[in-house]
């Protein structure tokens, strides 16, 4: 199935009543951004794979799958909103194609779980943010590409300032006790997601 497709399927089963095929272009549109190196359609397609192997998981499938679809949708590496921006976006093309509020509110609810800020309580978005998270734990030449791509993206950002913020961010995500929160993930990816993190700390920090 190709792209077009899975997302026809997608939202006809949330019982969208507006035309698929303008909300799949608003979308590629998005994520072709020249903005954007990493967080494009090749991003969505590798958090599908996951969701794929992981769907059984999920209490509410369709949602985290839309969710996946949906939660990149606005992005500009210069913002802190992006996230906030993606759930509206979602939140007003759901609302004009008529999908009921309980769906609307629960795809709202798991974009904006992919903040990271915190570990959520709840089952769908601890899956969506083990999905959205499993780069870390890629080998090491996938993990090398994602950040030399984060580093596009934020090529305006001095070299010493961006060394400083992200080893920051990866040293919060090896501070967790867990980086997964869903065993499948954690047994996967864990172990390989701490030594990428440690790896990649070493060399930002310049030792």
């Amino acid at each position: 199935m190709n792209d077009f497709s899975r997302f026809v399927t997608v939202w006809q089963s949330l019982e969208a009543v507006s035309d698929p095929e303008l909300v799949f272009e608003a979308l590629t549109r998005a994520y072709a951004e020249v903005q954007r190196a990493y967080h494009t359609l090749e991003h969505i397609q590798g958090c599908l794979g996951e969701f794929d192997g992981a769907a059984r998981l999920a209490e509410h499938a369709l949602e985290v799958e839309a969710a996946v679809w949906l939660h990149d949708v606005v992005y500009d590496p210069r913002a802190a909103d992006n996230e906030q921006r993606s759930a509206d976006w979602a939140e007003t093309a759901l609302a004009q194609a008529e999908v009921s509020g309980e769906v609307i509110g629960r795809v709202r609810a798991l974009i904006l779980a992919t903040r990271h800020q915190a570990i959520p309580q709840e089952n769908d978005a601890r899956l969506l943010m083990d999905i959205d998270l499993s780069i870390l734990g890629r080998d090491w030449e996938a993990f090398e590409r994602y950040e030399q791509q984060v580093r596009q993206e934020y090529g305006f950002v001095t070299e010493t300032a961006f060394r400083e913020g992200r080893a920051e961010i990866l040293e919060g995500f090896l501070r967790r006790e867990y980086i997964y929160q869903m065993s499948p993930f954690r047994e996967r990816y864990e172990a390989r997601a701490r030594a990428n993190l440690a790896r990649s700390i070493v060399r930002l920090r310049g030792a």
